[in-house]
């Protein structure tokens, strides 16, 4: 996972790859705040990173459940 510049525009045209590669990153089980703090960028710019694009789809929010035992 490339180290984005931080505080500096990304335009989608010249990122693409990396954007899709942050994407398959995302579907492949890893966390927002994971990709976050390993791109150095927020959580709320990988949030919008992976909210525009139309082939992922958010996990819903929450760890594992643990069971009850008995």
């Amino acid at each position: 996972m490339p180290i984005l510049p931080y505080a500096k525009r990304l335009d989608p045209g010249e990122n693409g790859e990396i954007f899709a590669r942050i994407a398959r990153v995302y579907d492949d089980g890893a966390s927002i705040r994971a990709i976050a703090a390993k791109t150095g960028r927020s959580y709320g710019f990988i949030h919008r990173l992976l909210a525009e694009r139309p082939d992922v789809t958010f996990r819903e929010r929450g760890g594992a459940n643990r069971n009850r035992t008995t």
